[in-house]
Formats: structure tokens, sequence, C-alpha cells
């Protein structure tokens, strides 16, 4: 005699069961956090209004204002904008792909590992900012030694952390998915790439910060154009207001980049949340 399952399969839910969990509403935006930043730039409005702070030493927030606008007006601020990013974006590209390649190559393959990781550790050890002397010696003085720079900042944190990330994969899911029969191919894709992902994503966030960094260093040796090339200008002529600018203009992008970044943390790795 069978049973059939079609009672146990069609039971409706009891009274102890759980309830699905309500849904987080979102928070609205904390003012205090603007607190204390509004505070310092009326203060520093207040020192340069009085004399304190000297406009050859630091402008007013006022006088910054305007050069902002009169940049922007100008085109000049656009101009040097666009500059800067494109030297950005191609570091970033080269720097990721060499990074995320070597990871991959190392976190997936005991041989790949004992190959790759000690040269990668050792030059990981070197201030990549003070490479700068050798890429000038090796790729001149035009965009090539800007753009190594900001790929090597970028190379490193990705390799680290992609490499731990894979590394760091739970074996009882390996061993799950070995049991059900997943090939090697399919637990690499099904199970060690996505637990690896957090791991990557902090790696992506220092490596964006980092490749800002590496910008700005770049940009001071013999650049004709960018951000970097309007702050020496105006350093020349002493204004500190474009000096504080390009600063700004700097700032906001690394910003930016980092609130991209944690976006997508937020919708990729929504199920860390549940």
């Amino acid at each position: 005699m069978s049973i059939s399952t079609t009672g146990v399969l069609a039971r409706p839910r009891t009274a102890d069961a759980r309830p699905d969990p309500p849904a987080k509403k979102r928070r609205p935006p904390d003012l205090r956090r603007w607190i204390s930043p509004v505070a310092l730039v009326l203060l520093w409005q207040a020192a340069s209004s009085t004399g304190v702070l000297p406009p050859d030493e630091l402008a007013s927030p006022v006088t910054v204002a305007r050069a902002a606008v009169d940049l922007a007006v100008d085109g000049e601020l656009g101009s040097a904008f666009a500059v800067s990013l494109r030297r950005v974006a191609v570091g970033f590209v080269l720097g990721a792909a060499a990074g995320l390649a070597l990871g991959l190559l190392a976190g997936l393959s005991r041989w790949s590992e004992t190959l790759v990781d000690p040269p990668v550790q050792m030059l990981r050890t070197l201030p990549h900012l003070g490479l700068i002397p050798l890429f000038i010696l090796w790729f001149g003085i035009g965009e090539e030694p800007k753009i190594a720079l900001i790929a090597c900042g970028v190379a490193f944190p990705l390799y680290l952390n992609l490499h731990s990330g894979i590394r760091q994969t739970d074996p009882d899911l390996l061993e799950a998915a070995r049991v059900l029969g997943y090939t090697r191919a399919e637990r690499v894709r099904h199970v060690v790439l996505p637990s690896a992902v957090p791991q990557t994503l902090v790696g992506l966030r220092i490596a964006l910060g980092t490749a800002w960094l590496s910008l700005i260093v770049a940009e001071q040796v013999n650049a004709d154009a960018g951000i970097g090339h309007l702050i020496n200008n105006a350093r020349e002529f002493l204004r500190t207001d474009v000096v504080v600018v390009g600063l700004l203009v700097y700032a906001l992008l690394g910003l930016t980049t980092d609130a991209l970044v944690r976006g997508l943390e937020r919708r990729v790795l929504r199920w860390q949340t549940r």
C-alpha cells in the first residue's frame, strides 16, 4: 500500500509557523553628521574674515567657491577633470585585469600559487609611489608612467583580497558540492567565486582609494593637463583658492567611487542581510 504525499505537500501553515520577517524601513539620513563639517567651514570662514588666516596661506570658503564657479564656467575645470578621469580609468582597468588574473591563478591552483605568490608578495612590500623614478626611466615623462603608477596601486589590493577570498571558501560547502556531483569547474563557479565576492569588493574599495592617491602623486610629475596640472599652476601664482578647488575635486571623486562600490556591495550581497 502506497502512502500519498499530497496531503503533506499541501499542508496549510499552522498557527505556530514563523511569519515572514517585516521589511526593514529605510532610515532617514542622520543630519547630525553634518554638524561638525559645517562648523569647521564656518570657523574657516571666520578665521579668513578676521585676518587670522591670510589668503596667501589658505583662501576663504567663499573665495574657493567663486574660484570653482569661474573654473567651471571657463571650461578649464571640466577639461582637467576629463583628463584625470581618463588616466584613472585606464590605469584601473590595467591594474584590475592584472590583479584579478593573478589572484585567480594563485587562488585556484597550488602550483600557480607557488610560482605567482612569492614575487607578488615581494613586490607588494615596496611602496609603489617610490617607483616613480624607475617608471620615468622606463617610460619617459608622458602618460605611461602615470598610468603605470595607478595600475600598480590597483593591482595589489585586488590580488590580495581575491586570493584570500578564494582560500577562505568554506570546505564544508566544497565537500557538499563534491558529494552532489559537481565538477571542479562547477564548484569554482557556484561555490568558490561567490564565496570570494565579499572579500573582492573590499579589495575593490581599497584599490579605488589607492588609484586616486596614485593619481595625485602621478600628476605632480611633469603633468601638462589634469587636476594636478591645474594645482601646480595655481601654486606658482599663489592661488590657494584654485589649489583647494583641485583638492576638493580629488576628494569628491574618491568619495563618489567609494559610494558606488558600497552601493554595489549592498546590491550584490543582499543575501547576507537576510
